[in-house]
């Protein structure tokens, strides 16, 4: 494996060079994907989430999604007038407000989904095995590591004053 990256420096105008493009790609295969069904990349993050875990309050909703509570209830407002998901109230606790795909959002879920498993699977057929195995290791410690920089920036938030502020 290249040691060309351990330096810090070169690691970070190496990713710096790379994320643009890659960036510029993903979204432009999302819009590709999403040409002619009149929704746009934040609603379908949305469905597809509520496809995978269905019956999920406005709460997991929110959290899953990233968004606070009051933008996540804007988003699915829209998606409520879209005919793609349903309210109702949770038949345990009345304080809480469930979110399911009606027949139509889970249909247009399924052929948005289908759509993302072809263009990966395209990916996967021009990656061996090794290098499969290696961008998703990747991809998963890139993910972990955002998630404590998000928590440690959440704590510093909460406590100013500490981490030099």
């Amino acid at each position: 494996m290249n040691s060309e990256y351990r330096d810090a420096s070169k690691f970070t105008a190496a990713i710096q060079a790379i994320f643009p493009k890659l960036m510029h790609y993903l979204s432009t295969e999302e819009n590709r994907e999403l040409t002619g069904l009149g929704i746009t990349p934040g609603q379908i993050n949305a469905l597809l989430v509520i496809y995978f875990n269905d019956n999920l309050t406005m709460g997991e909703l929110s959290s899953e999604i990233y968004l606070a509570e009051s933008a996540a209830t804007r988003l699915v407002n829209r998606l409520v007038n879209l005919n793609l998901v349903k309210r109702r109230g949770d038949d345990k606790d009345r304080r809480l407000v469930r979110v399911t795909l009606t027949n139509y959002g889970r249909q247009l879920s399924k052929l948005v989904f289908e759509r993302r498993s072809y263009r990966f699977n395209n990916l996967a057929r021009r990656l061996s095995p090794d290098e499969r195995e290696n961008l998703v290791v990747s991809l998963q410690t890139v993910m972990r590591v955002f998630e404590e920089l998000e928590k440690d920036r959440q704590r510093s938030n909460n406590h100013p004053g500490r981490n030099g502020q």
